[in-house]
């Protein structure tokens, strides 16, 4: 993991730290919470809502209870605007990933983070001069 301290977590990493079904990944991503200014945005509270409902079929008071701890562990919390959206387009056009990848990144820029940790995007991609994608469980 890198040295920085304002991060960027995208949903993926944000599910392992409320499911122990990956101890080695649980245990990574709740370091991330514990040792980082973590930023996270609006779009990673509902992709993490969407796949704790879906995949783990959590009722809605397990999963309020769960973004509430998330939001009160993170350091800030990013509402995407339609600035941010329209940056996604930019991102998306340029360096191919998806509207909804392009969507984090361009959050994770607006945010001034450095390091954007997420599990499927491309590992040490740089984007823009600025930000790093990092898999923290590679």
């Amino acid at each position: 993991m890198q040295d920085d301290l304002n991060i960027f977590l995208d949903s993926n990493v944000v599910i392992y730290t409320y499911c122990n079904n990956s101890a080695d990944k649980q245990r990574i991503a709740k370091q991330l919470f514990a040792e980082k200014a973590v930023n996270i945005s609006t779009q990673v509270l509902q992709e993490t809502a969407n796949t704790l409902r879906k995949k783990f079929k959590a009722d809605f008071n397990t999963i309020r209870l769960l973004l509430e701890e998330c939001v009160s562990n993170a350091n800030s919390l990013h509402v995407n605007t339609q600035k941010t959206v329209l940056k996604a387009c930019d991102i998306a056009e340029v360096y191919h990933f998806s509207f909804y990848d392009s969507l984090i990144i361009a959050a994770a820029l607006e945010a001034g983070c450095q390091t954007l940790y997420s599990e499927d995007m491309h590992h040490n991609q740089l984007i823009e001069g600025t930000l790093k994608i990092v898999n923290p469980f590679i």
